[in-house]
């Protein structure tokens, strides 16, 4: 699997829409070696590429039919009918990355806690936080002109008002 087996490559998989963990499990199931990079540690980390997992296969002896009817596998990303081999070392400085990323911080807001949205300026506004949004958004909900908006903000733009939590607030 690394540069002294030159037989054995790294493809890139494109995965059905939110489906890059369960395509990863299926092929694993299969013998298969994947790598599907993540960023975030704990319950749910997200994928540093949605939609895509890099698989490592032998061009002359695997078995490439299987992998197009796995559960969770849209394709092998090819050109024209080859399928487009990946780089060893693209993929070393990816998992290299990956290690020295650091941990995300501890969630900053609770869902229905009061913020205050910094704007332009001295502006400054309250609404109610809804969810994280990635790792650098969050949703909010504002009050704009009378009317309750669902807004994506940088998480940098939000600070705690210190005690207030609203209560029955869902994200959806």
């Amino acid at each position: 699997m690394s540069h002294a087996d030159p037989l054995h490559r790294w493809y890139l998989i494109q995965t059905k829409p939110h489906q890059e963990l369960r395509a990863e499990e299926n092929l694993t199931r299969q013998g298969f070696t994947c790598y599907r990079p993540v960023v975030g540690q704990g319950p749910r980390p997200q994928p540093l590429f949605p939609g895509y997992l890099f698989i490592n296969l032998d061009q002359q002896h695997d078995n490439w039919f299987p992998i197009r009817s796995t559960r969770g596998v849209a394709r092998i990303v090819s050109f024209g009918p080859q399928p487009l081999p990946v780089a060893d070392e693209l993929v070393e400085d990816i998992r290299r990355r990956s290690r020295e990323m650091p941990e995300r911080p501890a969630r900053r807001f609770e869902q229905g806690q009061v913020v205050h949205l910094h704007c332009a300026g001295d502006c400054e506004v309250e609404a109610i936080f809804l969810c994280d949004d990635g790792a650098e958004r969050a949703l909010i909900l504002l009050n704009l002109l009378q009317r309750e908006q669902r807004v994506r903000v940088p998480l940098n733009q939000l600070s705690a008002v210190s005690g207030a939590k609203m209560a029955g607030l869902s994200a959806r």
